[in-house]
């Protein structure tokens, strides 16, 4: 995906030279037709790549265009992301166009929040729905047999690319695609997070991918129905947890809106957690929001605690995505979400805060009125979880 990046000047291969030129190209082109001549060649060279695991050139060509052509950079991005969630498959003498997709679901919990195997039942239930629901009406349809967290989805490119294959191979084959589980990493444990369906379409060449592909489907129609339909499924893999489901849709698109919508529903979830732990109305609570910079400003940090003490009980990092920056308004956008969920006084500090941790446990610092980097501490109290939550 698209990301902020800060290259080294190491020497550059021949591959990611070629990555760089080709980008270029693209990114100057006047017309469709020369934009399909550099797309084939940047296309070829990008499959090349991440076919045979060459990841480093990638990210490098990206790191060299960030600093130095940033919309030759978007061109090399797209190609890559393009590249690494679809491929052309044959079978049976028919071509197919292979999509990986994900089904993103906000969730929050005071519990830890599941990620875990899908029984055949639930595979079977949930494929017939986001077949009928979501995706066009000439496609297969394959998903992993897992619900993902966020540190169990695919580190890199090529290792999205392979599970484009893998699952786009079980997609013609009539099969869903079974998880080693054993080899995931283990979930970091968040008060609210994302987790994922991921899974393969293959249509054939020229047809639909998606319901709002076709003449009488729209999105909003497609999200509304996957939700009436998908959610009893789902509810099972979510025990203790609020959820939301989100729109399924091509994998990289998907997970960017999911780190989209995830900021302002974690506002909201961390609102209603202290609603529910401490009996804490939103009019109780007041929020103190800072800006906090590396090399530039990273995210803003929003301290949680009531209105009429000096205490954070709780917090959440409201990161920058993709082009965002200080022109954008972002602390508008956390203001409106804060109103809408009831909280009246909102103090925005005027202060440059470093990207500072607990030492011990690693955990954000959030800034309170006295314009301080602290740590959030839940009150001691019989019906409030030992844990400290982040």
């Amino acid at each position: 995906m698209k990301r902020t990046r800060f290259g080294s000047r190491d020497r550059l291969s021949r591959d990611a030279s070629e990555l760089q030129r080709l980008a270029t190209g693209l990114s100057e082109s006047g017309g469709k037709l020369e934009d399909r001549f550099w797309e084939g060649q940047l296309g070829e060279l990008v499959d090349s790549l991440l076919k045979n695991g060459a990841e480093d050139e990638i990210n490098t060509a990206l790191d060299r265009l960030f600093e130095a052509n940033p919309r030759a950079h978007d061109e090399l991005a797209d190609m890559v992301e393009s590249c690494a969630e679809t491929s052309r498959l044959e079978a049976l003498g028919q071509e197919f166009d292979i999509q990986l997709f994900a089904a993103p679901v906000l969730a929050w919990s005071r519990f830890s929040i599941p990620s875990s195997p899908l029984p055949k039942s639930t595979l079977q239930a949930l494929t017939v729905h986001l077949g009928a629901h979501v995706f066009g009406a000439g496609t297969r349809l394959a998903l992993a047999d897992f619900l993902f967290s966020p540190d169990q989805l695919p580190r890199n490119f090529c290792d999205t690319w392979q599970l484009t294959q893998a699952l786009g191979e079980a997609t013609l084959a009539g099969q869903h695609f079974a998880v080693d589980s054993t080899g995931l990493p283990e979930t970091n444990r968040f008060l609210s997070d994302v987790r994922y369906l991921v899974g393969a379409i293959a249509v054939p060449r020229g047809t639909a991918l998606f319901r709002w592909n076709e003449k009488d489907g729209n999105k909003e129609a497609a999200l509304k129905e996957w939700i009436k339909q998908g959610s009893p499924n789902l509810e099972p893999l979510l025990t203790g947890c609020a959820w939301q489901p989100l729109l399924p849709d091509a994998y990289h698109a998907s997970c960017r809106n999911a780190d989209r919508l995830s900021r302002p529903y974690s506002l909201k979830a961390s609102i209603a957690f202290l609603q529910t732990m401490l009996g804490l109305t939103p009019a109780d609570l007041r929020a103190v929001v800072g800006p906090c910079y590396d090399r530039r400003m990273e995210e803003y940090r929003v301290g949680l605690g009531p209105k009429d003490k000096d205490e954070t009980y709780h917090g959440i990092v409201w990161p920058l995505l993709g082009a965002e920056d200080e022109a954008t308004d972002a602390a508008g956008e956390i203001e409106s979400v804060l109103r809408e969920a009831g909280v009246k006084d909102v103090i925005f500090l005027d202060h440059h805060f470093p990207l500072e941790f607990c030492d011990d446990c690693g955990a954000p610092l959030y800034p309170n009125v006295e314009a301080e980097l602290v740590h959030a501490e839940m009150p001691e109290q019989p019906a409030a979880s030992s844990q400290v939550l982040h």
